[in-house]
């Protein structure tokens, strides 16, 4: 059974969709990759340059001597780690991701590399910025040994924010490439889950700012010539820093988990509206991923009972099921008054012999169709395929304000479907109602629903009287006694003995003056 996506398949409409192809994916994934890694060294490098020019002014970087610093070895490295970051990542990402660019399913070593793509994408950011710190560190310290810290500080707490907005943005821009991953069998449990993403984010963000607050007040007590409106515009733009820097991280950390409590609410508004052809794109290997995996799941689930409760109802009639379904099943029955259709083939043995199997299946199956059509129709149950007849039944297991009228009109409606649809076959059609015993039949292990009673037989006799003129159906008197309006459509034929029966039965047979009107 194929199953449709619901809502943006990957959380986000920069992600494209499921179904888009290979190659216009690769490109959205790679052009996202880059953006992402330079919007978040570019966050980095302003905080570095506020922090350095206005955060912390004191000590500071702008002294006349520090001019080779400012103007020729920071913006050098800036543009070489960003021209060798974009490089290098480029390599990592075309190499582990190589099965998805010849879109080929993943192996096992395959699905490893991509799994470990993003870290290693991170680990570049990281080791980039962690050279920048120990380099600018030392220029700085060499000309002036009381920036180190300052640069120390600036430099540090840039690249932890940059490492950890590249984190959740990489994340971000291959979710395509993980759900591949995932949907080929190789989801692994990824060892860092809601709580670790938030709290690194919470560090990142606020924490070492604030640490940063401390220590400005804390070295503007220990150095005479730090003012007060430098202490107030030191900690003003670390608090800003914080401020802004801790939302953007909880956004990006929070939105993986709100784009997937999204996607499985969408899944469920599907399945309460009574859709349950929905799957969900799992891209997460945290529990949000376990979400997804669960909605999948239950919606299996859902899909295998309704697909048995189908086949089931198939089988012995969808009222049938449905009361199976909601109660268990006993043997034994209840006492009933019921309406009964038996219909019954003309000449079967000579269609058997005149025909090819696979033709008198093909004509069987026309046949048994216009009569489920009818009898449904009238919200019967088709209880019984005997070979080459049915038996119908009107009343039970649901109970019906007219049983003995919807079974004489079905009947009706059966005579012309069949004059019109099989004309291969003719078949005589009986009515009986009564009282009968409706139940489970058979053993605890093996049993059907079925009717018991006098009806079921004299609907059966009934039929072979039909045969005389397969066009008019048969009815008892008591069928036609019970029925509505429907009788009106009915004359009486005669009172005679059935076979098998110690009682007289009183005839009736549609009236042919009196067209019967099929539904569509």
């Amino acid at each position: 059974m194929s199953t449709t996506r619901t809502g943006r398949d990957y959380g986000s409409i920069l992600l494209g969709r499921a179904d888009e192809s290979p190659r216009r994916r690769r490109v959205r994934i790679q052009t996202l990759l880059t953006v992402c890694i330079v919007v978040a060294n570019l966050f980095g490098v302003a905080i570095a340059i506020l922090l350095a020019t206005v955060g912390i002014p004191e000590p500071s970087v702008l002294q006349p001597e520090l001019w080779w610093i400012n103007y020729i070895a920071v913006p050098v490295y800036v543009v070489a780690a960003f021209a060798l970051g974009i490089a290098l990542g480029t390599v990592v990402a075309l190499r582990d991701l190589r099965w998805s660019i010849q879109q080929r399913i993943p192996t096992r070593d395959d699905a490893r590399r991509a799994q470990r793509a993003p870290r290693r994408l991170v680990a570049i950011q990281g080791v980039l910025w962690a050279i920048a710190t120990v380099m600018f560190t030392i220029m700085y310290g060499v000309m002036d040994p009381n920036l180190i810290p300052k640069v120390l500080f600036v430099v540090g707490l840039s690249g932890v924010v940059v490492v950890t907005a590249s984190d959740l943005l990489i994340e971000f821009a291959m979710r395509p490439v993980q759900a591949e991953v995932i949907s080929a069998g190789y989801r692994r449990r990824q060892r860092t889950g809601i709580l670790s993403r938030a709290v690194v984010s919470w560090i990142a963000g606020s924490a070492v700012p604030i640490i940063g607050i401390i220590l400005v007040v804390f070295f503007g007590v220990l150095r005479d010539d730090t003012t007060k409106l430098d202490l107030f515009i030191g900690v003003t733009v670390l608090a800003v820093i914080a401020i802004s820097t801790g939302l953007i991280l909880c956004v990006l950390s929070t939105t993986s988990v709100n784009a997937a409590i999204r996607s499985v609410r969408g899944g469920m508004r599907s399945v309460q509206s009574g859709d349950t052809d929905v799957d969900l794109v799992v891209y997460d290997g945290t529990e949000v991923g376990d979400l997804q995996v669960g909605f999948n799941s239950m919606v299996a689930g859902l899909r295998e009972r309704e697909h048995l409760h189908d086949l089931f109802g198939r089988h012995v009639g969808r009222d049938v099921a449905d009361a199976a379904m909601q109660r268990d099943p006993e043997l034994g029955g209840t006492e009933r008054t019921v309406a009964v259709v038996f219909v019954d083939v003309i000449g079967s043995t000579t269609l058997a012999a005149d025909r090819s199997p696979v033709e008198v299946v093909d004509i069987l199956n026309r046949f048994f169709a216009v009569i489920v059509d009818a009898v449904e129709r009238h919200r019967g149950l088709v209880n019984k395929f005997e070979g080459d007849a049915v038996l119908a039944i009107f009343g039970a297991p649901i109970d019906l304000d007219d049983p003995a009228g919807a079974a004489l009109s079905a009947a009706r409606e059966v005579a012309t479907g069949l004059a019109a649809d099989v004309p291969d076959l003719r078949a005589g059609i009986g009515v009986g109602y009564g009282p009968v015993v409706a139940g489970n039949v058979g053993a605890i292990e093996r049993f059907e629903y079925t009717v018991i009673g006098d009806p079921v037989n004299e609907s059966a006799r009934l039929s072979e009287l039909a045969k005389r003129d397969p066009s008019r159906p048969l009815a008892s008197g008591r069928a036609i006694d019970a029925a509505g309006d429907e009788a009106a459509q009915w004359e009486r034929q005669e009172t005679t003995t059935l076979r098998g029966r110690t009682v007289e039965t009183t005839v009736y047979a549609a009236d042919l003056t009196h067209s019967s009107t099929r539904s569509i």
